[in-house]
């Protein structure tokens, strides 16, 4: 009976079939060279993009375009609704129904069956129904499936422009990359069910612009976009009006929090040093993905994100040193301008193939950094683009903002959003010293890659309600704490 009903509920959205295992991560080794014989092969499904997917001799495939957008946009700005209620969403006082405290430590309420405590939503016994249902739930879901897109593009296109020399150089053999592959298969699935569950207008696969010239730049960079994809979803999450998708979401999210666990490992990154994943608003990670989309097919489902001036950190760690407080001073060593281009890779003082332990950064299960990227105290200094920039698909965005002159620095991680003082110092640059704080004990909040944004207010705002700070954003930008 049980079956039965599932299979009735995906009638009314036919998302996917039963899951694949979770694949366990390969141990990490530093052989002097990788066989040939370890090489695993794999076959991905071309997509269902506007533009032909080519494979390659080595067996793996691509999108045959990566670049810039050169024609003229026909549509500009995030899609409006019918009207607009209000200029922002005033913070209110506490639900006046959350009043349930437990003193006792037992069931207080009948239950409605055995075994079976008393509450939580949809737990009636009701048929779910795998489909988005509000506004909200839409343009949630359609920024969760550009993000699949992007990843499903991303993660087969280093596969390609890269030999296996230059892989095995960077301390990836054959089977990192057939799991990099299967990390690619993935986003297949999960980009099959966000279709699913937004219907007819859902997203398609666009074309793609990237930041990266060497392995190490690609594998950064995946860390990076994942970061926000991951802390996107959490965001928002416990937000939808359907929590039947959200289910499903969950599902998909845990998948990618394991994908870049595993890029920071390839990166020579710490897989985890926080002790909570942080949640991030939609326009956020909309902020930090459209600038690597170039164009989409005509009639894609546009969004309704806003999409924040970028904010430059002209001294953000660079990974690849051995002395991370060695990183030029002047924006130099991260390889572009856009908000999330990973860290230069080709360096005098790269800690790459560096077998000294606390030092070396190549791919592994785990390092210990004796010199952290970051410090409380470390003198940050900033750019920031005013408003008026045209990102994203067809340079069809443009960034904007509604706060007044910036005072703050906002720093987004764990269950925190903590602020420090901001000195500016000339026409759109200033400076702030990274503030000390703690989660719980002594677990410092600032960790990890993480959202950092320069605000008009230092408006307290908890993981539930973070979308509150929206209008008082001046820029934002992503920050490589750890």
């Amino acid at each position: 009976m049980a079956n039965s009903l599932f299979a009735a509920a995906l009638l009314l959205s036919p998302v996917l079939g039963a899951p694949a295992p979770a694949p366990q991560a390969p141990e990490v080794t530093t052989p002097a060279s990788f066989g040939p014989d370890s090489q695993i092969s794999a076959s991905v499904q071309p997509s269902t993009s506007g533009y032909r997917v080519e494979v390659l001799v080595n067996g793996y495939t691509s999108a045959t375009y990566h670049g810039p957008y050169t024609g003229t946009p026909t549509t500009v700005g995030a899609v409006p609704g019918p009207t607009t209620i209000a200029a922002s969403i005033p913070a209110q006082p506490l639900n006046p129904t959350a009043t349930y405290y437990n003193t006792e430590g037992v069931p207080l309420n009948p239950m409605p069956a055995p075994f079976t405590p008393a509450g939580g939503l949809g737990t009636n016994g009701s048929l779910p129904r795998y489909m988005v249902n509000s506004d909200f739930d839409f343009e949630s879901i359609a920024l969760g499936l550009y993000q699949e897109w992007i990843e499903l593009d991303l993660f087969h296109d280093g596969l390609v422009r890269f030999t296996d020399e230059e892989f095995t150089a960077a301390g990836l053999g054959p089977e990192a990359r057939s799991l990099i592959e299967f990390m690619a298969d993935q986003e297949t699935g999960h980009s099959t069910l966000l279709t699913n569950m937004l219907g007819e207008r859902a997203p398609k696969q666009c074309v793609y612009n990237y930041p990266y010239t060497t392995v190490r730049e690609w594998v950064d960079f995946m860390q990076r976009l994942t970061r926000f994809g991951e802390s996107g979803v959490w965001g928002f999450i416990n937000h939808l009006d359907s929590r039947e998708v959200g289910q499903l979401l969950a599902q998909s999210i845990a998948t990618e929090a394991r994908q870049q666990q595993i890029f920071r490992q390839m990166s020579g990154l710490t897989p985890m040093n926080v002790w909570f994943e942080n949640g991030w608003p939609q326009s956020w990670s909309w902020t930090m993905l459209a600038p690597y989309i170039s164009y989409c097919p005509e009639n894609t489902t546009r969004l309704a994100w806003q999409n924040f001036p970028t904010l430059h950190i002209l001294n953000n760690a660079n990974i690849n040193r051995y002395s991370p407080n060695d990183t030029a001073q002047d924006g130099s060593e991260t390889v572009g301008r856009r908000i999330a281009d990973p860290s230069v890779s080709n360096i005098t003082g790269s800690c790459e193939n560096l077998n000294v332990t606390g030092y070396g950064c190549g791919p592994a299960i785990a390092h210990n950094k004796s010199e952290p990227l970051s410090f409380p105290g470390k003198k940050v200094l900033f750019e920031w683009e005013g408003p008026g920039s045209a990102v994203g698909p067809n340079n069809s965005y443009v960034t904007s903002t509604s706060a007044g002159a910036p005072k703050f620095v906002g720093w987004s991680q764990q269950l925190n959003l903590t602020y420090s003082p901001l000195t500016v110092t000339g026409n759109n640059s200033g400076y702030t010293y990274q503030p000390e704080g703690f989660v719980y004990d002594n677990e410092g909040i600032i960790n990890g890659t993480m959202a950092v944004m320069l605000t008009d207010l230092d408006l307290y705002v908890t993981p539930f309600n973070t979308s509150l700070l929206n209008p008082h954003i001046v820029a934002l930008g992503l920050y490589q704490a750890g």
